[in-house]
């Protein structure tokens, strides 16, 4: 079985992303919700759009900074829910 990972990923608005995985789901998924429920400076410059729009796909997953300051588990990503 190939290991799942995401092949596109788009701004929806609102903090939020519209990802696409290898199986053919696809999922809209809160950043912005978890951010607000975890601060962290860390995090919170991504409450930023304009920060958080620039957000990529590396090694099969959406990650935000250079150093993937902000990367979440496929799992949690293709269910939906972040934790």
């Amino acid at each position: 079985m190939e290991k799942l990972h995401i092949v596109k990923a788009e701004n929806a608005g609102n903090l939020t992303v519209n990802l696409t995985f290898s199986d053919n789901t696809t999922q809209l998924v809160d950043v912005g919700d978890f951010i607000r429920r975890h601060p962290h400076p860390q995090y919170n410059k991504y409450l930023d759009p304009r920060i958080f729009n620039r957000f990529t796909i590396d090694n099969g997953n959406v990650v935000w900074g250079k150093n993937w300051d902000l990367i979440f588990p496929i799992e949690q990503l293709h269910s939906g829910v972040i934790a």
